[in-house]
Parts: C-alpha cells; structure tokens; sequence
C-alpha cells in the first residue's frame, strides 16, 4: 500500500491494551482526575509492553476535562521520560478511537513506530464551563448566566440534552419500540456479567486505588426493573436510565508499533494488525448513526462485508444505536458485543474507543476470530471506526 508521501506505508500491529474498572460517576473514582486514571494505565502498559523502548508519543482522547493538553499532564504524572511527546484528541464520544487512529497514521506514515493511544475520562470531575460575556450564547444558557457543561455540537441547537434528543429523534423517525430497545439493555447487562462472573476481562483491568471491578453491571436486570423506569425526556419518549447509557469515569489505552519495530523486537508477538480506519460525518442531530454509518464506510472501502467479521464492536451509548445494527443485520447479532455493551459497562466519554477495540481483541480471542471490527458515533454527528485482523499464536 502506497502512503501520501509517495512510499510503502508501515504496517501497524497492537501489542496489547488495558484499562481501569469503569464506574459511574460520583462513585469509586469521584476524586480521582482523568490525567490520574490515565496514568495509572500507562504505566502498567510500560511494564507490560514497553519495558526499556523510548515511545514515540502518547495520544489521549478526552471529551469533559479541563482543557489543555492533558495527554501531557498525563504523561509526566505517569513518570514518563520529560522527552515523550503527548498529544490531547477531541472528537467528544470517539476521542479515544480518534486517538488510535491518529497513532496508526503516524506509524502507517513513518512519523513514528511505537505509539500508546486511547483515552481517559472523569465526568465525576466535569467543569462548569462559562460563556464570555461577549459571545452571544451567554444569554442564551438556561439560567441566563453563561454556565454551561455541554459544549455546542450543532449551529442550529445549544440545549444541554442534544445527545439524548439525537437518539429520541432516532427512535421515533425509525418506529423502533420499546420492546426492541428493552432487548438490547438486558442481553448487554446479561453478556456482561456472565463476562465478569467468568473473570475474561480480569487480566486487561488496572486496580486503581484498590478497586477493581466495573460497578455498574446490573446482574439481574429484569423487564420488571426497565418498566418501572420514566422517561428521561417528553412523557412519549421511549428514552430511559435502562436504554441510554450511565455517566462515568475510566481510562483505556492500547500500544500500536510499526512491522519495523516488531523486526527489531523479534520476540515480541502482536494481538493484531489494524488493517485499516475510517471517520464520517452525518447528521449531527442524529449522531448516533454515525456509528454503523461509519462501519459500513470502512466496510466497503475494504471490499468487505459485516459477514465477514468475526466480531463486530459498536458503543452502545443508546439501545436505538442496537436495534438499527439488528434491523440490517438480524443473523450476525451472534457476532456483535459479545461482552456486552456501553449500555451495562457505561461510557467514559474519551475512553470508550480505546475500550472498545480492547473488547473486540478479547473477543476474537475467545471465539478464535480473524476479522474483527469497531466503530463509535461521536456528538455532532461523527462517527470513527477500525478494522482489525487478530495474529493467531
């Protein structure tokens, strides 16, 4: 494959991933910074993975944080080399798979060849934000003051609730019920933990402070517990606390490297190749299209075709963004989420990219794939997805 600048373009390989229990917001983590839960991964990837190699950079997705370039901060907290380069993406929901993709650009280009990238998140610890007084929105926040928590993702919308509304929009345009979206929170809270109970994701889960363990799995959620529920908006609206996603902290981070490294690192054998990834915009009051819409780029810019995966990734920040997978492709949900989804697990804004694609290795391991998958809607209506081909030891 040839590059943009005229020569063959690197290969790029995952050595591994790991990230920190993910918890909801106030909980475990209520006092520990995104830089601190990012850290805490990063060293032991170093341990792990890197030993004595100098690393060409570290790329951290971020959603809600404090600004600044806090991949940085993270760095130097994790007692890195003062000579690693970090950089900080934002691409809100799909910054730590933006991340990724930006360190599998730079391997795939020759800028580098070996890379940790994924994301952190503390939305225990989210800003209140304030307008300056001579932006014209400042008048426009709901108390008058300029205070707001939920940057604008459209021109047309500034309310604080646009991602919920985004997939109400979703729900009602597509006729989906709400027995479709009750399907999709019990089957992902059951995978998930049958996935805990079974231990499969204990070895990729960094103990910070002592904890371990993802605290917002529901064991026995029950089509009783989801009809109890209330609308999180209108009284006609399907959305519930069971079919969005909960609010929580967490970090994740994969190491990527070049074919040349593993040359040079002969005892080194990869998880996987990232074969190929993809970004798209679509409608931004409907994001969370913008993860199958994604995929299904990726898909044909490859030649491929969803049967060809052996396991399929997509964050389910919304139920809506499941039934619209299973409506186009009914006989391969055997296939997609294998571990449960966002909807059990919660969604650490920046993180959840570099979560996803450490769930799609763990899951092509276990049903001994090839192909695999990823892809996640962003707010604004951005979607980032990834193709994987597992190594098989």
């Amino acid at each position: 494959m040839i590059n943009w600048y005229g020569g063959f373009m690197n290969k790029v390989y995952v050595l591994g991933g790991m990230r920190t229990p993910i918890v909801t917001k106030n909980s475990c983590f209520r006092t520990v910074t995104a830089e601190e839960l990012g850290a805490a991964v990063v060293k032991q990837l170093c341990r792990c993975y890197v030993h004595n190699c100098k690393l060409d950079g570290i790329i951290a997705g971020n959603a809600v944080g404090t600004g600044g370039n806090m991949a940085r901060l993270m760095t130097l907290k994790a007692g890195l080399d003062k000579g690693v380069p970090a950089m900080t993406v934002d691409m809100q929901c799909a910054s730590g798979a933006a991340a990724i993709a930006t360190g599998f650009s730079y391997i795939a280009s020759g800028i580098g060849d070996i890379y940790i990238c994924g994301g952190m998140e503390s939305s225990s610890l989210q800003p209140v934000r304030i307008y300056s007084e001579k932006d014209r929105r400042y008048a426009m926040t709901a108390d008058g003051d300029g205070k707001y928590m939920t940057a604008q993702f459209s021109p047309d919308d500034l309310s604080e609730d646009v991602m919920l509304r985004g997939a109400d929009r979703i729900i009602k345009k597509e006729g989906v019920t709400r027995a479709e979206l009750d399907y999709w929170v019990m089957r992902s809270h059951r995978l998930a933990a049958e996935c805990a109970e079974k231990g499969i994701l204990a070895d990729v889960i960094v103990p910070v402070n002592g904890f371990n363990k993802d605290n917002g799995i529901r064991k026995r959620m029950s089509q009783q517990l989801l009809d109890r529920l209330p609308p999180v908006l209108e009284v006609d609206s399907l959305l519930n606390a069971g079919n969005a996603c909960l609010i929580n902290d967490g970090a994740a981070f994969v190491v990527l490297v070049s074919d040349k490294w593993l040359a040079e690192n002969t005892t080194v054998i990869p998880q996987a190749e990232i074969v190929s990834v993809q970004s798209t915009g679509t409608e931004p009051r409907e994001s969370p299209r913008g993860a199958m819409n994604t995929a299904d780029c990726l898909l044909e810019k490859e030649g491929l075709v969803y049967d060809d995966m052996d396991a399929i990734e997509f964050n389910e920040a919304f139920a809506v963004i499941d039934v619209l997978f299973q409506r186009k492709k009914p006989a391969l949900t055997g296939r997609y989420n294998l571990l449960g989804g966002a909807l059990a697990y919660g969604h650490p804004y920046g993180a959840s990219g570099g979560i996803l694609m450490i769930h799609l290795l763990k899951a092509l391991e276990l049903n001994h794939g090839s192909m695999g998958i990823m892809s996640i809607a962003g707010a604004g209506g951005m979607g980032q997805a990834m193709l994987l081909k597992r190594i098989k030891k």
